[in-house]
């Protein structure tokens, strides 16, 4: 349930508010908008009095959400989300960059990406330290010490990290050195993980799993909300279709329904999504012009030899022209880099 009220309304009318939703065994989240506020109902609200609250003057209407994801749903927060991230910000105006290799390797690789994806334009360092592969005999990342590798790189470049947490048992670590908690595709709908991750104060990019619906994506978000996280950003990286030409099908499509269904910010994984590295920069070209809040892209410096996912990696020299080419669309597009 949501309950707009009108401009009008005092603070302690909200709180007398909050405090009748949740002796009806509900809780009540308002979200204060620059224009109008509104409070978000979760819980047993088939108890509640509809008639008695839409009564009230200074409800404006109570409207029923139909949709089963909640906190996530744009009826809750009509604005778009934006979150500090360290001194870059998230959703809103300006794009969020994510690059960096798919795995960390050594010392030089990942502190020499770092320099060259910022000095390109990046406002985020990714990098893999637990890496989940579909081959047990696969490099399956550096795990501690590649975290240990990637806090000398922000150290060096005050990139803020992104890197993928693959299990509970790794929380505190990830929580203490990692800046973005990434969820990956394959733990979409790790409930326990989700649950984990809600209950810290750090972002969360939560990727759209290999065959998930929108739907889907959206719940898993809202478990991760439910627990009171809220800065949660979500990626689509391609889905599992029955074309082989591609690693996985771009779905653009996504973009604009999550967008229109929530509020949370979107952005795409090109890289992924293709698996091959000349498909990067029109794919990204794509996903700013229909609307996403940023990329994130592997970059590497020596894709031939990279130890995962080199195919689908561009170079250093093919991610800062590509970044010139995303500022001036970005420009077109009312954003910023």
């Amino acid at each position: 349930m949501v309950i707009v009220l009108h401009p009008s309304v005092t603070a302690e009318q909200i709180n007398e508010l909050k405090a009748e939703l949740e002796k009806g065994g509900c809780s009540a989240w308002p979200t204060y908008g620059e224009f109008q506020t509104i409070i978000g109902v979760v819980g047993s609200t088939h108890k509640l009095d509809k008639d008695k609250l839409a009564s009230k003057n200074y409800v404006e209407k109570v409207l029923s959400v139909q949709e089963p994801y909640k906190k996530a749903n744009r009826l809750f927060h009509p604005e778009n989300s934006v979150f500090s991230v360290g001194n870059q910000t998230v959703g809103g105006n300006k794009l969020t960059i994510i690059a960096g290799p798919c795995s960390v390797e050594n010392e030089n690789q990942i502190v020499t990406v770092a320099n060259q994806v910022k000095a390109a334009g990046a406002g985020f360092l990714r990098g893999g330290a637990y890496k989940p592969r579909t081959s047990p005999y696969s490099f399956q990342g550096l795990k501690e010490e590649g975290l240990e590798l990637l806090k000398i790189a922000r150290k060096e470049t005050g990139l803020p990290i992104v890197s993928e947490m693959m299990s509970i048992a790794t929380l505190d670590k990830f929580v203490e050195d990692v800046d973005i908690i990434q969820i990956g595709a394959r733990n979409m709908q790790n409930f326990d993980l989700l649950k984990a991750v809600g209950q810290t104060n750090k972002p969360i990019l939560l990727k759209r799993g290999l065959s998930a619906t929108i739907e889907e994506l959206l719940m898993s978000a809202e478990y991760i909300m439910a627990e009171g996280n809220e800065n949660v950003i979500l990626c689509e990286r391609g889905i599992r279709t029955f074309e082989t030409y591609t690693r996985n099908t771009l779905d653009l499509s996504a973009v604009l329904a999550i967008k229109k269904l929530s509020h949370l910010p979107v952005i795409v994984d090109p890289s992924h999504a293709a698996g091959k590295w000349w498909m990067v920069e029109a794919l990204s070209k794509a996903s700013i012009a229909v609307g996403a809040d940023g990329l994130i892209i592997e970059v590497h410096n020596d894709p031939a030899n990279a130890s995962c996912d080199g195919p689908q990696s561009i170079t250093p020299e093919r991610f800062s022209a590509l970044m010139d080419t995303l500022g001036q669309l970005a420009k077109i597009e009312n954003r910023a880099i």
